[in-house]
């Protein structure tokens, strides 16, 4: 439904996050009537651009119009490569129908076509762990061809937050040397689903660049823990509490709770409404306000066991939008300068 300029729109959305290709997906009994005009202003775009349909139809509709890639073909309609300069992804013939897929591989090598093969990823409980199997024996049969594997019917169809999810799949998918990956973000909790598979990605080759294991290359996809969430213990900020000598109020995080000081003392809670009666901004309302802000944020790290530092918005990986880092403790200096007014 959406026009052309939208899918434009979009399309730069999703090569920000790290996409690509630009897949264009096709709806089952509803006309794509602006396909062949999309297609050719994506590429007028410099996009790479991918139709997705198991309407014939549209895919010689998309690939004469210039797509890069076929989304999908089977042994049935492998003569469509004969039409188009596209590359297909070929996919069984039938669910779970390998032998379908080698002859259609069979016929792309013999015709010295270049292609993906797909052996589809099932949802949970609807063939998940057979259909990972297929992807092994399909890359232990034919270990030089190039794999595809789509991801969507996990992240999008799984209630779990799609970080772990990447992660995972994107670490069999380097194990298996899976050559491209087609992720989505339909549902509103797989927002970030693109941006998540291109840093898992990356994570995950590195790793296997390195034959290491894949931690410490990034914190992208910790999106709701931190490794190493608290920098100090509550004996080592009482410490740091005894030599402040100034009014302005340090907010830090460790194992027991929320610890807020200045020079008029130290508390700490881990119900933030517990500290405003001890800090003595009621008539203070710019103060008061920040301080709100930030013990919230506090309260949040704590909870979920984050890495929080005062003046800047807690990290959730990918998830977290780029901020103006110089604008960081604007709000603190503000409320400042209104106390110093008064």
């Amino acid at each position: 439904d959406l026009s052309v300029d939208a899918i434009i729109e979009k399309a730069t959305r999703f090569k920000q996050q790290g996409a690509d290709v630009i897949d264009l997906g096709c709806l089952p009994g509803k006309p794509f009537l602006h396909l062949a005009d999309t297609v050719k202003a994506l590429k007028a775009a410099s996009f790479l651009v991918s139709v997705d349909s198991m309407n014939v139809a549209d895919l010689r509709t998309g690939g004469l119009a210039g797509a890069d890639y076929l989304l999908s073909l089977t042994e049935k309609s492998i003569g469509l490569i004969d039409e188009v300069e596209s590359t297909p992804i070929l996919i069984p013939s039938k669910p779970g129908n390998m032998a379908s897929l080698y002859r259609a591989i069979e016929h792309c090598l013999h015709n010295n076509k270049p292609f993906y093969a797909d052996a589809i990823l099932d949802p949970i409980q609807f063939g998940l762990t057979n259909s990972i199997v297929r992807y092994h024996k399909l890359r232990k049969k034919y270990p030089d061809i190039q794999i595809m594997m789509g991801v969507g019917n996990l992240t999008e169809l799984t209630d779990a937050d799609t970080t772990g999810i990447n992660a995972l799949l994107f670490g069999i998918i380097s194990e298996l040397n899976i050559n491209a990956v087609l992720a989505t973000s339909v549902s509103a909790h797989a927002a970030y689903a693109i941006a998540e598979a291109d840093v898992a990605r990356r994570v995950m080759y590195r790793a296997k660049q390195d034959n290491r294991l894949p931690r410490g290359y990034s914190n992208g996809l910790l999106g709701l823990h931190d490794r190493k969430p608290f920098s100090y213990n509550a004996e080592e900020i009482e410490a740091f509490a005894t030599q402040i000598k100034d009014p302005s109020f340090r907010i830090m995080v460790s194992e027991e709770g929320v610890h807020v000081y200045n020079r008029e003392g130290l508390h700490m809670q881990v119900d933030p409404f517990q500290f405003y009666p001890r800090l003595g901004v009621e008539n203070d309302a710019s103060h008061a306000f920040y301080l709100g802000v930030e013990l919230a944020r506090a309260q949040i790290a704590w909870q979920l066991k984050k890495r929080y530092v005062q003046d800047e918005e807690l990290n959730f990986g990918v998830a977290t939008s780029t901020k103006d880092k110089q604008a960081k403790s604007a709000h603190r200096e503000a409320s400042i300068k209104e106390k110093s007014k008064r």
